[in-house]
């Protein structure tokens, strides 16, 4: 009998000592374990809302990667192909062909940006998956865009490490006048915390390549710590935003909208979602664990992020509040398919949709490029 209220003393000590640790370390835990999978998510705009007001203005397109609104007020748009055409799209219609473009999985033909001057230089950057040696190489290249011909190729920055996934792609004009680059880690997750490797990061150079003299790391590392960056875009106030890609396979989930600074270290493999590493920063908002964006695309206008989903086939509103919140909202779900490019020009939303990349369920003359009034999101 004695023993027996000796054992239950016992008992009774441990679950009071472990409900003790528990609440101790309750924050920990929380980050870790039991945080919110969620994005508080709500669903808005269907393509039956004002469906007068959404244009195709191009169709029969192969993997529309990125999209840029070429000056003169003409509406004309360029429109990288994955397979490794550069398209204008408008009044004038030409093909150019980029030679080198190793087309294989996720990678080819990716991203596009005009110098800011190009009213004067007709410069045009290209991310692109090419052949090396041993293997696959992404680099970005820079053209002098004829009227009917791409010239004068200057090779602005190669050694960014190529695969079949994970490339990266995303190049943007920073109002700072500079080229920022986005890199996947190419399925070596732990190239992201290395930063004398260029995967998995958000690269900064001057437009002829040379590396800025403010960079953090005295080399083209901006930021790192990233799995495979898709979007990039400035707010109102120059804050940098980036859309970057979760966990794969059957783990899918944990897909991000950041807030990025200089030599920010964004956890990618060490932790995603909610969970803390000292030094490492967390998302501004994530998918949760059980649901997946794959998000692409980023622009700004008027107090909204606006990223495209391409397993969440959305066009996703992201109202910032400020750099640690936003209010998000998928718009056009399943109606268009895969969504990829997203432009803001002209007073409209430009995106593209990306079902004949091999995951997805082509439409009737897929891919196409749809033109959305921003008036329908913002009053």
């Amino acid at each position: 009998m004695e023993k027996g209220k000796r054992l239950i003393l016992i008992i009774a000590i441990l679950i009071i000592a472990s409900g003790a640790g528990l609440y101790l370390f309750r924050d920990k835990l929380t980050s870790r374990f039991l945080a919110p999978t969620k994005s508080n998510l709500t669903q808005g705009l269907t393509d039956q809302t004002s469906p007068e007001e959404i244009i195709t203005i191009a169709q029969n397109l192969s993997v529309p990667w990125d999209i840029a609104a070429l000056p003169g007020g003409n509406g004309d748009i360029l429109v990288t192909e994955r397979t490794g055409t550069l398209k204008r799209i408008g009044q004038n219609k030409i093909t150019y062909l980029v030679a080198g473009v190793e087309a294989v999985g996720e990678g080819g033909l990716l991203g596009l940006a005009l110098d800011p001057d190009f009213g004067n230089n007709q410069y045009v950057y290209l991310y692109l998956t090419t052949k090396v040696v041993n293997g696959l190489e992404n680099r970005v290249e820079r053209y002098k865009l004829e009227s009917d011909i791409l010239t004068d190729k200057k090779i602005i920055l190669t050694g960014i490490p190529g695969a079949e996934n994970h490339d990266g792609g995303q190049l943007s004009f920073g109002p700072d006048g500079k080229l920022y680059i986005s890199t996947g880690d190419g399925g070596k997750a732990d190239s992201a915390q290395n930063i004398n490797s260029l995967s998995g990061k958000i690269l900064r150079l001057n437009p002829d390549g040379t590396i800025p003299a403010d960079n953090p790391f005295n080399n083209a590392i901006y930021s790192y710590g990233h799995r495979n960056v898709q979007g990039i875009a400035w707010d109102k106030a120059g804050g940098l935003w980036a859309t970057e890609h979760g966990r794969s396979g059957i783990s899918s989930g944990y897909d991000e909208l950041n807030f990025i600074e200089k030599g920010a270290n964004y956890g990618w493999p060490v932790i995603e979602g909610d969970e803390i590493q000292e030094g490492m920063r967390r998302p501004v908002v994530h998918s949760g664990e059980n649901e997946t964006w794959a998000p692409a695309g980023l622009d700004y206008a008027d107090g909204s992020l606006f990223f495209a989903g391409l397993r969440g086939s959305s066009l996703y509103q992201a109202v910032i509040i400020s750099n640690t919140e936003v209010q998000l909202t998928a718009h056009f779900t399943k109606d268009y398919g895969r969504l990829r490019a997203v432009t803001v020009f002209d007073e409209a939303i430009y995106v593209s949709s990306s079902n004949t990349d091999g995951r997805g369920t082509p439409l009737s003359s897929d891919d196409k490029i749809y033109r959305i009034p921003l008036s329908l999101f913002i009053d």
